[in-house]
């Protein structure tokens, strides 16, 4: 394999090492906001999975014809589960780190003045699912075959994590964390990308939108 080719399973990586600090430290790209950016954003970094990896798609088209819906009842209840310990962790939060209710709020800030429904559209159909077909589908995958999955796992936590800290909120980066490892955990088991966007989309959708921690 050439030295570009050795190189090309990186481009993604890049991107988003790139992508997601710039967007969550400026909260924005150019003329577009937050959640506009947030849909390019991780739009981009899917594109790239595909385009990196030939094998993607496919492998994906036999993930979503075999056993549906069981992956997505898999996906509805660790969506439930993962609320249920961030309904727990919002009050431990807000009690024990000393910028807990500040960095919640900060979250939260990012809705003002945008409408519910761009924001609900763009979570469901491009922001959860993308970031799944990008963090687990390929960059967790793609490390699971160069390395193993017991490396993978903590990598691709550490990744996801650490993109967050250009925002400047440790709850955003102690959420990041925590979804990530949930995550991974659920992407290592059911072998899935779509159990693993279910239960991203739908989080999403709970946690921003239908039963917010404020």
């Amino acid at each position: 394999m050439s030295g570009g080719g050795r190189l090309r399973p990186f481009v993604p990586v890049v991107l988003a090492l790139t992508l997601f600090p710039f967007l969550l430290h400026f909260r924005r790209l150019g003329p577009l906001d937050f959640w506009w950016s947030m849909g390019l954003v991780v739009a981009l970094l899917a594109v790239s999975a595909f385009a990196t990896d030939p094998a993607y798609a496919a492998l994906l088209r036999e993930d979503v014809r075999t056993g549906t819906l069981r992956k997505i009842a898999l996906g509805v209840a660790s969506a439930a589960a993962l609320y249920a310990i961030f309904y727990l962790g919002n009050g431990l939060v807000r009690r024990f780190l000393p910028t807990g209710s500040e960095g919640i709020g900060a979250v939260y800030a990012l809705k003002h003045g945008v409408s519910r429904l761009r924001i609900g559209l763009l979570l469901a159909l491009v922001i959860g699912p993308g970031e799944e077909l990008f963090w687990r589908g390929y960059l967790q995958r793609t490390w699971q075959k160069k390395l193993s999955r017991a490396t993978a796992l903590p990598f691709t936590v550490a990744v996801y994590a650490a993109v967050h800290v250009a925002g400047g909120n440790p709850v955003l980066v102690l959420a990041a964390a925590v979804c990530g490892l949930y995550w991974g955990i659920l992407y290592q088991r059911s072998n899935s990308v779509l159990a693993v966007a279910v239960s991203h989309l739908l989080w999403d959708l709970a946690v921003f939108l239908l039963f917010p921690f404020v």
